[in-house]
């Protein structure tokens, strides 16, 4: 009985092919549009993740002032020393590496080119903290640190535009008034959360960027690396209690610094687009209700051009459940083939977007089965009514209907 009620709605289905294709497209634009919004934003809030994860692992950055962001300079807090990021790795437990860091925008120049691009002053403990890996090339020395020495490592985007088709390693740099060695080439890591280009760089000992870039001593972050597992809370609470201290504040005073934790920033920014894409789902979400109900306006009509031939079923000994159970299955095979299409849209649509926007493609199972689901449960949902309008016919009224 299942199997002849099956095809007799597929029969009916393919009889009337563009009436069924208009019929099942609120279904397929809902499921596409729902899938596409989920997986294209979990692309997203992947690719915020390892942004933020780029900048480094359990990552701490201690700046002066006391707010972070554009606009929000120091106003006037003293600067750090390098002997703060030597305290801090000293008398901290639970930190894996500190790394001063002094930065400076400059032009430089090889082979007769020039780029505009950043100078970051730092130690080898930069590498731990920022997770920065070698291309080629190798780090600085003891003694390179000690005395400030004439060389530097750069990013990918300074080989490809002053090196290209050549291998930089030995090879001057000129920055401003003075030529380094590079010694190293960094391995790329792309655009970083904020949009900057963190392969656009000049990486150099902090005490060569003090005494021939910035002529000064300051330091303008101490990046804090925690070890993978250590209590986050008490190494900030140790960390502002141990700086306090060294910037002599007294226990009234605000603090002089500020402290960002990646980690909050990476699970901020991931919550935001999380909010985002259930937004945009659930917009999209409304489209499958408009599908439902063409479905029952279809199925409606369905009846009543019908009604002569569920007359006749009905007279011949056809009984009101099978009858029900036709157009039933009639709307959710419908609605379930405009699942399946939806699907198949979905992806093609995800991964394309996908790509366009630079994120990652991520199949998410969960959302494809749910959303057939959804819209086989929309043809049981919408197609009830008029399939028990059909069941309940009288079949002398029926067999009378022109």
């Amino acid at each position: 009985m299942w199997l002849n009620t099956l095809l007799l709605a597929l029969r009916e289905i393919r009889r009337n092919l563009l009436r069924s294709f208009l019929t099942i497209l609120g279904i397929v634009i809902g499921v596409s549009a729902v899938i596409t919004m989920v997986t294209v934003g979990n692309g997203a809030t992947r690719a915020v993740q390892d942004q933020i994860s780029s900048l480094g692992t359990n990552l701490l950055m201690v700046r002066p002032g006391q707010r972070l962001g554009p606009g929000m300079p120091g106003g006037g807090a003293p600067s750090f020393k390098e002997s703060d990021a030597e305290a801090i790795a000293l008398q901290i437990g639970g930190v894996r590496a500190v790394a001063p860091e002094a930065r400076s925008g400059a032009t430089v120049v090889a082979n007769g080119r020039n780029w505009q691009t950043s100078i970051t002053g730092s130690t080898n403990a930069y590498f731990d903290t920022n997770n920065w890996t070698l291309a080629s090339g190798r780090r600085f020395t003891d003694a390179e640190l000690q005395a400030g020495g004439a060389v530097c490592l750069i990013g990918q985007t300074l080989r490809r535009e002053l090196f290209a088709g050549t291998d930089p390693i030995g090879q001057p740099l000129r920055v401003k008034q003075f030529s380094c060695e590079i010694v190293g080439l960094l391995a790329g890591k792309g655009q970083a959360a904020m949009g900057n280009d963190q392969d656009d760089m000049v990486l150099i000992p902090l005490r060569t960027l003090q005494r021939r870039v910035t002529g000064s001593q300051r330091v303008a972050t101490l990046l804090v690396s925690m070890q993978d597992g250590s209590d986050g809370t008490r190494i900030k609470a140790s960390l502002r209690q141990l700086l306090r201290e060294r910037r002599k504040l007294a226990p009234g005073d605000e603090d002089n610094f500020n402290v960002l934790d990646t980690q909050q920033l990476a699970d901020t920014l991931s919550g935001t687009t999380k909010v985002m894409t259930m937004l945009l789902g659930a917009v999209a979400a409304v489209s499958l209700l408009v599908g439902g109900i063409g479905i029952m306006n279809i199925m409606l009509v369905s009846v009543t051009e019908r009604t002569r031939e569920i007359g006749i079923r009905l007279a011949i000994g056809a009984l009101e459940r099978e009858v029900l159970m036709q157009f039933l299955i009639e709307a959710v095979a419908l609605s379930s083939l405009g699942g399946m299409v939806g699907i198949g849209l979905a992806t093609g649509a995800s991964i394309g977007i996908a790509r366009l926007m630079e994120v990652p493609y991520l199949f998410d199972a969960r959302i494809n089965v749910l959303s057939f689901v959804f819209s086989a449960g929309i043809g049981v949902l919408f197609g009830f009514f008029p399939a028990r309008r059909a069941a309940r016919l009288d079949p002398i009224e029926a067999l009378r209907h022109e």
